[in-house]
């Protein structure tokens, strides 16, 4: 009897030793298996993201090139950045001026096609961000969208400074004539003297405009009698 109860207990530890391992295999299965399946229904944008987060990392790493390329080819790029932000829409201007992840994500479409221009006159570090926004979109890759933002405003910061700096428009010869020519019919007009009010007689008007010129006494000639006799 004394080696039965033993012989009882160890069979007991096989069966719970063999009820943990499975139970370890049951959890190893479900971490394995069960939980990334799980993982892809409900979470779609998964691979778009892990794409996009390739992306970003490459794209930081070629900043400095990008960054070099861009400051080689400033003189050559301006005129032609300048002509597609001025055909751009208000959004992608607000953008540019403005980066803000809500609208860059609400203006997804616009900003593909703002990309695909910069993209065909080679502007730098255009190229791998627009082929990574087609496959998962610009909202995925704020940081190089961004990044190609910030250059792009260096160019458009330019601009309006030049157009603040245009000195006003100057006086013609001709105008400065006809001003002088009005100068001086005011002057004439101005020197000009007045006529005198003179106050008119009593029982007459208020006033009288002219004056009237004085009255001259005519004389009468000499009688025949007063005349001198001829001389002998």
């Amino acid at each position: 009897m004394s080696d039965a109860r033993p012989q009882k207990d160890r069979q007991s530890l096989k069966v719970s030793g063999g009820r943990e391992e499975s139970a370890k295999k049951m959890v190893n299965y479900w971490k394995s298996k069960v939980l990334p399946t799980i993982k892809k229904v409900f979470d779609k944008n998964g691979p778009k993201k892990a794409a996009a987060a390739e992306t970003c990392k490459l794209f930081d790493e070629n900043k400095e090139q990008y960054t070099k390329e861009f400051e080689d080819k400033k003189t050559e790029l301006q005129p032609k950045v300048v002509e597609i932000y001025e055909a751009s829409s208000t959004e992608i201007k607000t953008l540019v001026k403005e980066p803000k992840e809500a609208d860059l994500k609400k203006h997804s479409a616009a900003v593909q096609k703002f990309l695909d221009e910069l993209a065909k006159i080679e502007f730098p570090g255009t190229k791998s961000v627009c082929e990574a926004a087609t496959k998962v979109g610009p909202a995925y890759l704020p940081g190089p969208v961004f990044f190609l933002f910030e250059q792009v405003s260096t160019f458009i910061v330019t601009e309006e400074k030049k157009e603040e700096a245009v000195p006003p428009a100057e006086v013609t010869p001709e105008k400065t004539a006809e001003d002088t020519g009005e100068a001086k019919e005011k002057d004439i007009v101005v020197e000009e003297p007045k006529k005198e009010e003179i106050p008119a007689a009593e029982g007459g008007g208020a006033f009288a405009t002219t004056a009237e010129p004085p009255k001259v006494e005519e004389v009468p000639p000499p009688p025949a009698s007063a005349a001198k006799p001829p001389k002998p």
